[in-house]
């Protein structure tokens, strides 16, 4: 029995730490998506020409920007089509992951009199960010935390071997009378368990805390790793 059914009465479902990763895109690239269904009776069209990529230093969200010239799209289609986009952020080309920030420069389209629609344009909204974002360089995105540990000196030599196996890029040490500090970025997934294994590197006496710094992108070769997971193709 669980300490929160014993004390608490709520059942708890446990299971191992996960890394909130993220994706990001690298590139900015230009696409036309026309978005057409035709069932019987009324269909659906929508037609949306764009640029899409990163956003700008400091941007969170989705950062629209709309050019179109000369009344092409009515307000409503083109405040759909950036619900569109707005709406996709929360679902990576990757693996599912939610994109943390993009630019869209929507610069033209066209409409249908009978078949278009503010859905028909959400809808192809949608659409253009999964088939855009396979050509904008997506990549996986990582948290990076900024690590301080504090460490007798003799266990000094230990300790920063084990950050050289944990893809950790050193920032600085401190020393101090039989002590010293290390700083350095260290990934997420490389932290989860290690107040135990500090503890056997240096006896017990080592403590750390962190905090979160950055993401940053996952080197390629385990990033296939996590997408794979990510969509059940591997087990580990």
């Amino acid at each position: 029995m669980t300490l929160s059914k014993r004390e608490f009465g709520v059942e708890v479902n446990s299971g191992r730490p996960q890394v909130a990763y993220k994706e990001a895109f690298t590139q900015t690239i230009q696409h036309r998506e026309v978005y057409k269904k035709q069932t019987g009776g009324k269909g659906k069209f929508a037609d949306i020409e764009f640029t899409m990529g990163p956003a700008e230093e400091g941007v969170h969200g989705l950062q629209f920007v709309n050019e179109v010239k000369g009344g092409v799209l009515s307000a409503e289609f083109i405040q759909a089509t950036e619900r569109g986009f707005k709406g996709a952020l929360s679902n990576g080309v990757l693996a599912g992951f939610p994109v943390e920030n993009l630019k869209v420069t929507l610069t033209d389209g066209s409409f249908h009199p009978v078949d278009s629609d503010a859905l028909s344009f959400e809808s192809a909204a949608h659409i253009a960010f999964k088939e855009a974002g396979l050509k904008a360089g997506a990549v996986l995105m990582e948290p990076i935390m900024r690590v301080e540990i504090h460490c007798p000196d003799e266990y000094i030599g230990d300790v920063t071997g084990d950050l050289n196996k944990k893809r950790s890029i050193l920032r600085e040490v401190i020393a101090d009378i039989g002590f010293q500090t290390i700083k350095a970025d260290v990934p997420l997934a490389e932290m989860f368990g290690y107040i135990t294994q500090l503890r056997s590197l240096s006896s017990g006496r080592a403590n750390f805390n962190m905090e979160l710094s950055h993401y940053a992108p996952v080197p390629e070769a385990l990033a296939e790793v996590v997408i794979k997971k990510a969509k059940g193709l591997l087990f580990i």
